[in-house]
């Protein structure tokens, strides 16, 4: 690999995860010049991205976005355009995999269980639920759990839910809706053609949402986690199905719910995030590492990959 070559690390931008992007590409940016690349250039992005990146002529761009518009296939357009390469997937698979109906469209067919639901406009829950309690609401193109809400017969959004109870109908025009799956919250990597390994997550109180995700001692990894091997070996097969039928590169992770007392037929997809951390907390570097993949290598890997 040419260590000369301008690598230039997209992060920041106006998401809601912009916080994380920074500590995703700070961390990227860190590990490329430890490996020895002498031409890094660090990226917040802002709206005159275009014009700074004709003026940077980088030779790959490293994509540490997360949520929109670095993850719904907005920037790898914008990229395709100009002609330059870049890590993860690229500007179709991106705004597939964010919208939550189209996924379900793509990867249904293909025998991936995920939980059953349906799109709603946010103004009709306030006349009643789309589905019986408990159900889950959610934002139908956003990422890492971001104004996702569990509703329940005792939670305190109001029956119906009322329009001045704190939620994602506030943000958000439409939601998808879906059946609340009970049970583990489990998470498979796939790095290149290759499933890594399963991950529990463990939450102290609550589930894991975006707070969960990316605060320090809210959630415990268990990787490998302590499930039977035909259970594993399924979500990893199913991770690695969701990669290629949406088309991704590079890395994605899918997040499973696992109701174990259902055995097999417990097991369902939520969604598969092509653009995953690559923070301190994050999910994919822990599970390359458990294969013997240091975070520099893995950042290596997924610019070898950008370039080929």
């Amino acid at each position: 690999m040419n260590k000369d070559i301008h690598v230039v690390v997209l992060m920041g931008g106006w998401s809601a995860e912009r916080e994380v992007s920074l500590s995703s590409g700070k961390g990227v940016v860190k590990a490329l010049e430890e490996r020895g690349y002498t031409n890094v250039t660090g990226l917040d992005m802002d709206r005159d991205v275009a014009a700074k990146l004709a003026e940077l002529k980088p030779d790959v761009v490293f994509n540490a976005l997360h949520g929109t518009p670095g993850e719904d296939g907005s920037v790898q357009g914008m990229l395709d355009l100009m002609g330059i390469s870049y890590t993860h997937s690229g500007c179709t698979t991106s705004a597939v995999a964010i919208d939550k109906q189209l996924t379900k469209a793509v990867l249904e067919p293909h025998g991936i269980p995920m939980p059953p639901g349906k799109l709603v406009e946010s103004a009709s829950l306030y006349e009643g639920d789309p589905l019986p309690r408990p159900y889950v609401l959610k934002p139908a193109n956003e990422g890492s759990s971001v104004g996702v809400a569990i509703v329940t017969e005792d939670s305190n959004y109001g029956q119906p839910i009322s329009p001045q109870a704190k939620g994602p109908w506030q943000e958000f025009d439409r939601l998808m809706a879906e059946e609340f799956i009970a049970g583990r919250e489990l998470t498979v990597a796939v790095l290149g053609d290759e499933a890594l390994c399963v991950t529990e997550l463990v939450i102290d109180n609550g589930w894991y949402d975006y707070d969960h995700k990316y605060t320090d001692g809210q959630t415990t990894h268990i990787c490998p986690a302590e499930v039977s091997d035909d259970i594993a070996q399924r979500m990893m097969d199913l991770a690695l199905e969701a990669h290629r039928v949406l088309g991704c590169k590079g890395c994605s992770r899918s997040d499973f719910r696992w109701d174990e007392t259902r055995g097999m037929d417990g097991l369902f997809l939520l969604e598969t995030n092509t653009q995953p951390g690559m923070t301190p907390l994050s999910l994919v570097p822990e599970q390359a590492a458990a294969k013997g993949i240091s975070y520099g290598e893995l950042v290596e890997r997924l610019i070898e990959e950008a370039l080929g």
